[in-house]
């Protein structure tokens, strides 16, 4: 894929920092050569500006990585990637979708609350020793209104 590249250097830039783990180039292709695994990039006519990564399990998906390049945060981006991950999620049978975030990002965790996840969990100094992560979880349950529209 010719945005495995792109796409690891935002992980490295956007979500990894302080991380001993990383999402390499070869990371990002091996998910692409999975099939349960979505990696699902957003372009302006140029470059990738925001990017997702979803496994897809038995009875549920992980959403392992959601980024968007600061110039493209709050225009939609990430919702829209997200959606259709969902969407996806849904089409394949599965019906809840995990995560997990760093405790302090309290703007990631506002941005999946308001699009229907809730905290599901702690998982302590889950980030190199230092840090919790916050285990969130969202039903796709499909219900007649969105979570936007819930609120």
């Amino acid at each position: 894929m010719d945005d495995a590249p792109a796409i690891a250097a935002m992980s490295r830039v956007l979500i990894e920092h302080g991380l001993a783990w990383s999402w390499t180039e070869e990371r990002v292709e091996r998910c692409l050569r999975n099939r349960d695994c979505v990696v699902l990039a957003a372009r302006d006519r140029r470059r990738v500006i925001g990017f997702a990564i979803m496994e897809f399990y038995a009875i549920h998906a992980h959403l392992n990585l959601l980024a968007v390049q600061p110039g493209y945060q709050r225009q939609g981006v990430g919702r829209q990637l997200l959606e259709w991950l969902e969407a996806s999620a849904r089409t394949a049978g599965i019906f809840k979708v995990h995560l997990e975030l760093r405790a302090g990002n309290a703007e990631a965790r506002k941005f999946y609350e308001r699009l229907g996840f809730r905290e599901a969990g702690r998982r302590p100094a889950y980030y190199d020793g230092r840090e919790d992560a916050v285990r969130m979880l969202h039903d796709l349950i499909v219900t007649s209104t969105s979570p936007a529209e819930r609120q």
